[in-house]
C-alpha cells in the first residue's frame, strides 16, 4: 500500500449543535451543512499526520505523562495552523472555551495552544513555520 496524503479529517459527535459553533461559528471552518452531516472540500490540506501516545500528549499539555483524571481523555488530535496563535487562543477562552495551555513555543519551533472540542478532540492552535514555505 502507498498511502500519498491525508484525505479527510473528521470528528464524530452526540452534540452538532455545539460542535458546529465550534468548528463554524469559533474557528471559522466553511463548512456546509448536509442534512446534518457538514462537511467541506475548501480547508488547506493536512500536512502531517501522526500517532500521539497519551503519555506524549499529556506531557505537552501538562508537562506529565498522566493525562489528569478531571479532563476528558482525548482520543484524535487536530491542529489547526493560524496567523496569531495567542490571538486565536484568547477568541476561544472569548467564547467560552477553556484552554489546556496557552500559547507557547515548543522546543521544536512550533507555537501552540491546546484546548478540547466539544467532541473531547485534542485541538491544537498552531504555527509552524516549516509548513509555511
Amino acid at each position: 500500500m502507498n498511502v500519498l496524503f491525508v484525505s479527510g479529517v473528521g470528528v464524530i459527535t452526540s452534540d452538532p449543535a455545539a460542535s458546529a459553533r465550534f468548528y463554524v461559528d469559533e474557528l471559522g471552518l466553511p463548512l456546509v451543512d448536509d442534512d446534518g452531516y457538514r462537511h467541506s472540500n475548501e480547508v488547506a490540506g493536512v500536512k502531517h499526520f501522526g500517532v500521539w501516545p497519551l503519555a506524549a500528549a499529556a506531557q505537552a499539555c501538562f508537562g506529565s505523562d498522566t493525562w489528569p483524571a478531571d479532563t476528558p481523555i482525548p482520543t484524535a488530535t487536530i491542529e489547526f495552523d493560524v496567523d496569531d496563535v495567542a490571538a486565536a487562543a484568547e477568541e476561544m477562552v472569548a467564547a467560552g472555551h477553556r484552554l489546556l495551555h496557552s500559547a507557547r513555543t515548543e522546543p521544536w519551533g512550533q507555537t501552540v495552544a491546546r484546548l478540547l472540542s466539544p467532541e473531547g478532540v485534542l485541538i491544537g492552535l498552531s504555527y509552524a513555520p516549516w509548513f509555511r514555505d
